[in-house]
């Protein structure tokens, strides 16, 4: 008996809906321009179907169609498709620069936001070790001064960076940030700030582009 359990996120419809039109909707890689008027092609064509609602599939189109690798598919001379992937004509030039100022937009929101966590992290970094030193016994900071000299000479130069916006882009070869070390990778698919990366071991996992390292 076929499973009819309610969908219960966007991302759960995305990955139904390409499923169901392959030649459509796709859940990795750059996406394809979709039709004009698809939400209601995709309603009629699921209406009868139990575990999607409208509501759920109109979430669902909006989240996809502002996603970054459908904004990347949008671009001159690509033509849009129905659900069965037949052309439907090629895109207007507003349609293509509408997508371009969207995508930057986006991409600048995402920099903006890295920036201001990485000052968070690093004022609280500073706030930390400021206390440090006020709570340091004087008759110890001899001592300590020396450990942590000691400390410093031993730890290794650091020989990764973090990933710019500009450089998270699909193909590029990168580190992952594993917390005990950094493992080799490459970018497969890119959704604002969730990175697919492929491992060297041929596994795929998705992180945060914070955790990326070049």
């Amino acid at each position: 008996m076929e499973n009819s359990e309610k969908l219960t996120n966007s991302k759960e419809v995305i990955a139904y809906i390409a499923e169901r039109f392959p030649k459509c909707f796709t859940v990795e890689g750059e996406a394809k321009p979709l039709k004009i008027g698809i939400f209601q092609d995709l309603a009629e064509r699921l209406s009868e179907d139990p575990k999607v609602s409208k509501t759920q599939l109109r979430t669902a189109l909006r989240q996809y169609t502002s996603s970054w690798r459908y904004l990347h598919g949008v671009k001159a001379g690509a033509n849009r498709v129905d659900l069965d992937g037949n052309d439907c004509g090629v895109l207007e030039q507003e349609h293509v620069d509408h997508a371009k100022k969207a995508l930057e937009e986006s991409k600048a929101k995402v920099r903006a936001r890295r920036k201001e966590q990485a000052e968070a992290k690093a004022a609280a970094s500073k706030d930390g070790e400021a206390k440090a030193k006020k709570i340091r016994p004087k008759s110890a900071k001899p001592k300590n001064t020396k450990q942590k000299t000691t400390k410093l000479n031993k730890k290794p130069a650091e020989t990764t960076r973090a990933l710019t916006a500009d450089e998270v882009v699909v193909g590029k070869n990168v580190s992952v940030n594993m917390g005990n070390g950094n493992m080799p990778a490459t970018i497969v698919e890119i959704n604002k700030d969730d990175v697919r990366v492929r491992l060297s071991n041929g596994l795929t996992m998705v992180v945060k582009a914070e955790h990326l390292r070049s």
